[in-house]
């Protein structure tokens, strides 16, 4: 270790106290000659050659001691010093160090006093001045050289304040620092060449704070320490730049002093020292006069002592002894506190360490690693009895401390040495079982676990020769390479997937049927089609892998259908959801030779169900996405292609896999999002959204009975009236779907058990019921109360060990929810009316029909108007651009066949040249767009230029929409010719009933059915110029 470092890291070194103390002399020793650490100005820092001796106290002492190293300045190797191991102690030089003492100014020894009105100072470990060379014969290296002495001055009432930080400094105990600040740096080597080596340290209030100047003289305490600086030492590397030097101060604080005046920076004012006692002289103020020329902090300063006290006081023994207790304690913890106790022993003048109590309080607080705040307290405090009580709780602190890293550090050594021992009796116990036989290599049992079940299974030919090679692989690597991993898990997949195996098919008609209505009420085209299925496997003994795709608004039943196909089959299901999906590797698997590596979603499918012919559900298929990993619509099509899935290459297992048995069911909202080709190779089934009548019946037979059971009301009188599932279906559930219609009959049942318990009065189980469990893991815990150092005992769980029973609602409770007292369960209806208009509506008004994202249809009003302008349109309602040019080109025709129309006198007049047309559809936060709405928005601007108004109870429409208008009670719906087969077809029966279907090929066909027999038009234009 360097000199710098080993100084720095001399962080508590006591000195020693004798009748006249010696300043420490740093000799670089090599040769005859002996050379001053600052012999002659400038500052002359030694060169790396040089050696360092440590000098050795006449007592004893030597400054090598080990020393603690939390209140050190980190420094880095010091050039001019070199390691601990050329130092002696016992060498000639420091033997002549510690030759008789020397007189000081008044030419007599001072003895050694332990006082109680004495002042807290020590005086210095020597007392000779830095910078000056004490007379040496070079020729008799070992003869003693008498070093004359300074006395450490009494009365020095201004110096040089250097701030510093971490924690304070206390008498006796050294302390290195670093000043940085250039003015500090020169009024330092200044004062090292005047001999005058004494300073002021005081402890900085905020502990991030970094300077070496005091500008306010609240932002430090006002008590510290007057110090005498020992020794510097260059603290960087480079000396060549003297802007950026700065110097490692090693200090030794003498005694408490306190602030009593910060003189400003620059003043040269010497009249701001404080006034001497009569009868005394001092030149003080011209010694330190030179300071001024400086920029730093200069402060006047009082000394402190403490305050009298009884050596014999008990109190003052008794906290004594308990400091001394509690060093012994802690000796006995950390061996570091042993080596400060002992240089602290040795260095005492006193023979008994009770002589000394304040010293005893400073070297308690010194040696700790208490807060910063108390340890201030420690040297602040003037009171012996009072230091001696902090001292004694920032020591208690310590211990407590040392007694937890002690705990730590003998939990963490059992800890691994009771986990060394099993793993040497693990390994000794390996050996003999299979020295004697009794247990073969791991390895061996996992490769024949590996061929019982590949034996097992029926293999393609190419497979097995696939399974054969790597076996034969991992046979020959080790068990703890990382190839044995990845060969061992691709081997476990291989034999997992289900060659040759198929669960027996069920192709009985009758039993489908009853399975597929037990589930689903309706969904006629889809029934049919897996009962074709059926009939085919039937005729030919088996059957092929299908792709059928199920479109349709959400809640349906896609999904739940194919859970019931699956069971009419007698087939295995799986399903996974590709919403959202944008890895590629989800749908063809991880390369083998990525961490975590893993097979596609089919085969992890296979290895589920385990068997070849499952029915494997891909939901949502609509909504795969596509991302920076490629395309998984793309990658589906290899798995969906009945010409390509009988060899479906996975990437992980890089083999081909048949798929063709596999029955894939797809389910989607929108055609429009999959992909064309994708598309081409399923088979479409729509499933229309239910009609009301639908609705009821699936409510009554599926819905209710389930959310009855779920809210605990299966044999409670609660009915749940037929009149109040319609105004449900009517008012406040009109999707497509059935899903809206579910949560809200569990929301009355719900309500109805709720209750139910509320009038029977709920009984609460009594804290007696429940019995503790003890946690049987944990050892039993002492009964005395926790010291502060354990932890805290775990709480302790109450559990019931025994079931609640359910409630029984007795027979007399009887429940109704009626469409009365409907409300009270669900709150007030969501939807108010179907149509905008139940009387004639002004002319210029028409109605269409709208389609609903839900699944629904509505009713949709188109709205015109007319007002003096250029002829040009308005359009609102939040259309889209379809609609918009739905209008344009309507406005365009009508504006054509204005003289047809009766709108003009003549053909050639021009019609709305000097009009504006404002086209509105109600409801304007509700986005719309379709192609469907041209009839009604061309009979909405013939109603406005004929002034004729159009029956309410017609609509047009050219979709499923006919479900709002059955809703809505429309009795006529003029309809494309195109849809007709669709609408005889799909529309059942109970919605077509009392609607009177017009199917038109053009436009004057709609106008004539709207305006035809129409009895309020003004007169018979329309019909005799259009020729209808």
């Amino acid at each position: 270790m360097s000199m710098a470092a080993r100084t720095a890291s001399s962080l508590l070194l006591p000195a020693p106290r004798y009748s006249v103390a010696r300043l420490a002399i740093f000799c670089l020793s090599r040769s005859s000659s002996v050379r001053c650490f600052h012999a002659a100005p400038p500052v002359k820092f030694p060169r790396p050659s040089r050696v360092f001796r440590y000098p050795r106290w006449p007592n004893g002492v030597n400054t090598r001691r080990n020393v603690r190293a939390a209140d050190t300045v980190e420094t880095s190797t010091t050039p001019g010093v070199v390691s601990d191991a050329t130092l002696d102690p016992e060498s000639s030089d420091s033997a002549a160090l510690s030759g008789s003492e020397v007189d000081g100014e008044d030419g007599k020894g001072s003895p050694a006093s332990s006082s109680a009105s004495s002042s807290d100072g020590d005086e210095p470990p020597d007392d000779s001045p830095p910078g000056k060379l004490p007379p040496s014969d070079s020729d008799s290296p070992s003869s003693s050289s008498a070093i004359s002495k300074q006395t450490v001055p009494e009365i020095y009432p201004q110096v040089l304040a250097l701030p510093i930080t971490r924690r304070p400094l206390f008498p006796g105990f050294y302390k290195a620092v670093v000043v940085r600040n250039p003015g500090v740096v020169g009024a330092i080597k200044e004062m090292m060449k005047r001999g005058q080596p004494y300073i002021g340290a005081f402890l900085l209030k905020d502990e991030n704070a970094d300077s070496d100047i005091i500008s306010d003289i609240d932002s430090v305490h006002r008590i510290g320490v007057f110090a005498q600086i020992t020794s510097v030492f260059p603290a960087n590397s480079s000396k060549d730049d003297d802007k950026d030097e700065s110097l490692t101060v090693v200090l030794y604080p003498h005694r408490r002093i306190r602030i009593s005046e910060l003189v400003p920076v620059g003043s040269g004012d010497a009249s701001a020292v404080g006034q001497e006692p009569e009868g005394k002289t001092t030149e003080q103020p011209d010694q330190t006069s030179f300071l001024h020329d400086f920029p730093v902090s200069i402060v006047n300063i009082d000394n402190l002592n403490a305050h009298p006290y009884n050596k014999t006081n008990q109190y003052i023994r008794a906290v004594m002894s308990e400091i001394i207790s509690v060093f012994k304690d802690i000796a006995q913890l950390n061996p570091l506190f042993r080596d400060q106790i002992t240089n602290f022993t040795v260095s005492q003048s006193a023979n008994n360490v009770f002589d000394e109590p304040d010293k005893l309080a400073d070297f308690a607080a010194a040696v700790s690693t208490g807060e910063v705040g108390e340890l201030q307290d420690v040297l602040e405090s003037l009171v012996v009895e009072d230091r001696l009580r902090k001292a004694l709780l920032v020591l208690k602190k310590e211990l407590i401390n040392a007694q937890l890293q002690s705990k730590i550090s003998r939990d963490v050594d059992s800890k691994i040495q009771k986990r060394q021992r099993e793993y040497y009796l693990m390994e000794q116990l390996k050996g003999i079982k299979k020295e004697l036989g009794m247990e073969s290599d791991g390895k061996d049992k996992l490769i024949e676990k590996f061929k019982e079940r590949a034996d097992a299974l029926k293999m393609p030919e190419t497979v097995r020769k696939v399974f054969d090679e790597e076996l034969a692989k991992l046979q020959t690597l080790e068990p703890a390479a990382s190839e044995a991993n990845v060969t061992r898990n691709y081997l476990d997949w291989l034999t997992q997937i289900p060659w040759g195996v198929h669960s027996p098919e069920n192709f009985s008609i009758p039993h489908a049927v009853k399975v597929l209505d037990e589930d689903h009420y309706g969904l006629t085209d889809i029934k049919d089609r897996i009962l074709e299925f059926l009939a085919v496997g039937k005729l030919r003994g088996s059957v092929e892998g299908k792709i059928i795709c199920f479109v349709g608004p959400p809640g349906v039943g896609k999904t739940s259908i194919g859970k019931s196909i699956a069971r009419a089959l007698n087939r295995q299901f799986f399903r996974f959801s590709v919403g959202g999906l944008t890895d590629v590797a989800e749908i063809k698997g991880h390369r083998r030779t990525y961490v975590g590596a893993l097979p596609s979603k089919i085969i992890q499918a296979l290895k589920r169900v385990g068997t070849e012919n499952p029915l494997v559900l891909i939901d949502e298929v609509d909504k795969i996405g596509r991302g920076i990993n490629g395309d998984p619509s793309s990658a589906l099509l290899e798995m969906l292609d009945p010409e390509q899935n009988s060899a479906f290459l996975d990437h992980y297992m890089d083999v081909p896999v048949d798929l063709s048995r596999v029955l894939f069911v797809c389910t989607a909202n929108n055609l429009d999002t999959i992909p064309a080709p994708l598309l081409d190779r399923m088979e479409i089934l729509e499933v229309s959204g239910y009609v009301s009548e639908e609705k009821s019946v699936i409510a009554d037979k599926y819905l209710a009975p389930q959310a009855k059971a779920a809210s605990g009301l299966k044999d409670a009188d609660i009915i749940l009236d037929p009149a109040a599932i319609d105004v449900l279906i009517k008012y406040y559930c009109r999707e497509s779907g059935v899903r809206n219609l579910k949560k809200h009959i569990d929301k009355v049942y719900r309500k109805a058990a709720f209750k139910v318990v509320q009038d029977l009065g709920d009984i609460a189980l009594p804290e007696t019921a429940a019995p503790v469990v003890p946690d049987l893991a944990a050892p039993d815990a002492p009964t005395s109360s926790p010291t502060p150092t354990s932890p805290p005992e775990p709480e302790r769980k109450t559990v019931t060990m025994q079931e609640r029973k359910p409630l029984a609602v007795p027979d007399t409770v009887h429940l109704r929810i009626t469409p009365e007292n409907l409300k009270d369960y669900v709150g007030p209806p969501i939807y108010h009316k179907d149509r905008f208009y139940i009387r004639p509506p002004p002319p210029g008004v028409s109605t269409g029909l709208g389609y609903l994202g839900n699944g629904s249809g509505a009713v949709m009003p188109v709205e015109a108007t007319s007002m003096p302008g250029k002829g040009s349109l308005q359009l609102t309602g939040k259309l889209g651009e379809v609609i918009r040019e739905s209008a344009q080109i309507g406005l365009s025709w009508v504006k054509t066949h204005a003289y047809d129309l009766g709108v003009t006198a003549s053909a050639n007049e021009m019609a709305l040249h000097d009009r504006d047309v404002h086209l509105h559809m109600p409801e304007g936060s509700i986005g719309k767009e379709g192609p469907s709405a041209g009839t009604a928005i061309i009979t909405a601007f013939v109603s406005l230029l004929t002034k004729t108004q159009v029956s309410p109870d017609i609509a047009m429409t050219g979709e499923e929409k006919i479900l709002a208008a059955h809703r809505a009670g429309i009795k006529t719906i003029i309809a494309p010719a195109a849809n007709r087969a669709d609408i005889e077809e799909k529309v059942p029966e109970s919605v077509k009933t009392g609607i009177r279907f017009v199917y038109v090929e053009d436009i004057r066909q709609v106008l004539h059915e709207v305006f035809g027999d129409n009895p309020s038009r003004s007169d018979g234009r329309i019909r005799c110029r259009m020729n209808l």
